[in-house]
């Protein structure tokens, strides 16, 4: 039993090794830094270079002896070490040979103060800590399919390429979609290395709203004081508890509305330190379709029937208006987009949007009739509404033209009765009057 629990327990290491190396190995990035020598009113100019990340969990454990690739410089290849495993996703490492790759830059970082007053508590000395010297780089990567969206903060000796992940924030929501009215949850969490002097020194959370060129602040806490920044923002909250306990900076929207459509991003300030990350929410609410007039009147050939269909309370913008056929044979052919009007916007944000078609039974070759329909495609889903053409004097009477003509043959029938009664009885009293006077 011994022998097997050491074999099981030798098993369980070597997995954990081997994903560990395959899974959490190499990360292809960009080395991205302004040119020297370029000032003034221009912006900077950047240079762009390969590089590699060679990424290990424990720093005592050997560095991955791999020639690199020939068209990457040495000076660019960085052996970090990620006690969290931060960079392991398997976003970040597609299968060998896979032709997508995910997004990775680096960027050299300068440790400042932050300007914002809700984070201005952690810098109160205005002095840089000793902890702070060494050359400090940032890592943005987005991993593949959305599932991933992360920002380290990296700090290493002078003149080292040996750096280690002390701060990153990441999200597991890059991209979100939401109904109207629906609760929206916007992931967003932290870590700070247990073994740095940042830790446990304080921290501050900023969650921004942009969207086409304007912003809005929608909420800010101030960690060290325990305080909110004041905002015009209703109905988005922090889970206090879990942001204390796991880092856990999450925000929530109580109700989804179309004005929440737009890109949110997540700060996180540490003293000197900080990093973001950026999700798009996009409030996606298919349409509600009506036809009118229903039911439609019994038409002729050559009469012509125009139907209206509205389609309201949709977002975003986008929706394509048509209308279709189905015959008496099940068959179905496309009658086109009809008369479509413009845009209109509610107050809540939400789109209407209407079509017209004028419906000629001899000219559209509609037969007998059949059902209309109205069909809305919009990035929510597809939605359709019926109404049924009645079309009689076509070829020979069909069961639901002789049901219209028996039905007009009563009318005409019940008519006639009433006239020629009210006739009778008139003619009836009138002759009684004439023969009681010629009794008198």
């Amino acid at each position: 039993m011994r022998d097997i629990s050491t074999i099981y327990k030798i098993s369980i290491l070597a997995c954990t090794l081997a994903i560990g190396v395959s899974g959490c190995s190499v990360l292809e990035c960009w080395f991205v830094q302004e040119k020297p020598g370029r000032g003034g009113g221009f912006s900077a100019a950047m240079s762009q270079e390969k590089s590699l990340i060679y990424i290990r969990k424990d720093p005592d454990s050997p560095k991955m002896q791999q020639k690199p690739p020939s068209d990457i410089d040495f000076s660019r290849i960085y052996y970090v070490t990620d006690p969290a495993a931060t960079f392991c996703s398997s976003s970040l490492h597609p299968p060998e040979g896979s032709l997508t790759k995910p997004q990775c830059e680096i960027n050299p970082f300068t440790p400042q103060a932050s300007l914002v007053k809700w984070a201005a508590s952690l810098t109160e000395t205005g002095q840089s800590p000793t902890y702070l010297d060494g050359d400090w780089y940032s890592v943005a990567a987005q991993g593949l399919d959305g599932q991933l969206t992360l920002s380290n903060v990296m700090q290493a000796p002078s003149a080292s390429k040996e750096p280690k992940v002390i701060f990153s924030v990441s999200s597991r929501t890059p991209s979100v979609a939401s109904r109207l009215g629906e609760p929206v949850h916007l992931d967003c969490g932290f870590w700070v290395d247990p073994s740095s002097p940042l830790h446990g020194s304080g921290f501050s959370v900023e969650w921004r709203y942009q969207f086409r060129g304007e912003g809005r602040l929608v909420l800010a806490y101030d960690g060290k004081s325990d305080r909110f920044a004041k905002t015009s923002e209703t109905g988005a909250d922090l889970d206090i508890p879990a942001l204390y306990k796991s880092g856990n900076a999450s925000l929530t929207l109580e109700e989804a509305q179309v004005r929440h459509s737009g890109t949110y991003i997540c700060t996180i300030y540490l003293p000197n330190l900080l990093a973001q990350v950026a999700m798009d929410l996009e409030i996606v609410e298919p349409p509600s379709l009506g036809i009118y007039p229903s039911p439609l009147p019994i038409s002729a050939p050559g009469q012509v029937v125009s139907v209206h269909c509205e389609a309201s309370g949709f977002a975003p913008l986008s929706l394509e208006l048509g209308w279709e056929f189905t015959g008496a044979d099940g068959k179905k052919r496309s009658l086109g987009q009809g008369s479509v009007s413009g845009h209109r916007q509610a107050s809540d944000g939400t789109y209407s949007q209407s079509t017209r078609i004028e419906l000629d039974s001899s000219k559209l070759g509609l037969g007998r009739g059949g059902e209309v329909s109205c069909v809305a495609d919009h990035k929510g889903g597809f939605r359709r509404a019926s109404v049924t053409l009645n079309v009689v004097g076509v070829g020979a009477p069909s069961i639901e033209d002789s049901m219209a003509m028996v039905a007009v043959a009563l009318v005409l029938y019940g008519v006639i009765k009433v006239f020629f009664w009210t006739f009778t009885s008139s003619g009836s009293s009138k002759a009684q009057e004439s023969g009681d006077k010629k009794d008198k």
